[in-house]
């Protein structure tokens, strides 16, 4: 179980877009996450007519390192680090380490 999965609201903790908020559309294998909005560069792209793809100049998202995202805390509106758990019935669950909410219910 992963600390950060994919449809989480996370916070850009370091670089160019620190403070920035965004849902994860994508988690790689290289511990890389896609965040929406986040992280944003200019390609200079190869047009294809055989496939209709048009070339110029596009804005596309690159990856992140996991290590500098944080989840989004909603109760504390601040990024906070996450921990794992098991409850009474032996689920494992995430939880906010500040606040010791349950994170998936």
């Amino acid at each position: 179980m992963q600390k950060i999965k994919q449809g989480d609201e996370v916070v850009v903790l370091t670089g160019k877009d620190k403070g920035k908020q965004g849902k994860v559309t994508k988690i790689l294998t290289n511990n890389k996450v896609l965040v929406q909005g986040v992280n944003q560069v200019k390609k200079h792209q190869r047009g294809n007519p055989n496939a209709g793809v048009a070339g110029g100049i596009v804005d596309k998202e690159m990856p992140i390192a996991i290590s500098n995202v944080g989840l989004y805390n909603p109760e504390t509106k601040k990024a906070d680090r996450v921990g794992f758990k098991f409850l009474e019935d032996g689920k494992k669950v995430r939880y906010f380490k500040s606040t010791n909410e349950v994170v998936d219910a």
